[in-house]
């Protein structure tokens, strides 16, 4: 069967079973390794990319089914350098065979901070297993970076609105 995706603002089109995962496709057709298999069960997060604004283990999506962008560890590297300095920086890495899912769902979560409402970095990542981290780092990380991204869309509110 025929799929056609848009995978990291790339339009592809391709010829695959119709039960191909899309792990699959990301990985074996497109080279796109990032994306890791682990579980193939949808329980452990290390497959996590981004269909639209969800995050969604790869390992449980049919290809065929796909009609949103999607975007994997890849496709998100050059907007999430903050991330990956605060990562390394406090403690967030170890084996890394988590990590690229840890990534996606990072980026997600700073991407929809909403002001004045906390965010729960431990319930955000509650999709994604580390063996390695204890999450310690993996939170500290994360927080720090949702901590500078939030106070600089303050600031860029602040200056859009003039004086309060």
């Amino acid at each position: 069967m025929t799929v056609r995706l848009v995978v990291n603002g790339e339009r592809v089109k391709l010829e695959v079973p119709p039960t191909t995962r899309l792990i699959e496709v990301l990985r074996d057709h497109l080279g796109l390794t990032g994306t890791k298999e682990a579980c193939g069960r949808g329980d452990c997060g290390a497959c996590t990319v981004l269909v639209g604004d969800r995050a969604v283990p790869s390992c449980l999506v049919l290809s065929a089914r796909v009609t949103e962008p999607v975007r994997t560890v890849e496709g998100i590297a050059p907007d999430a350098s903050a991330l990956r300095e605060a990562l390394a920086d406090l403690g967030g890495l170890q084996c890394g065979y988590c990590t690229p899912g840890i990534v996606v769902r990072a980026h997600q979560l700073i991407a929809g901070i909403n002001r004045g409402n906390p965010v729960d970095v431990r319930h955000a990542l509650a999709g994604n297993f580390c063996r390695c981290t204890g999450y310690n780092g993996l939170v500290a990380a994360i927080d720090q970076v949702v901590a500078t991204v939030a106070a600089r869309d303050s600031t860029s509110r602040y200056s859009r609105d003039g004086d309060r």
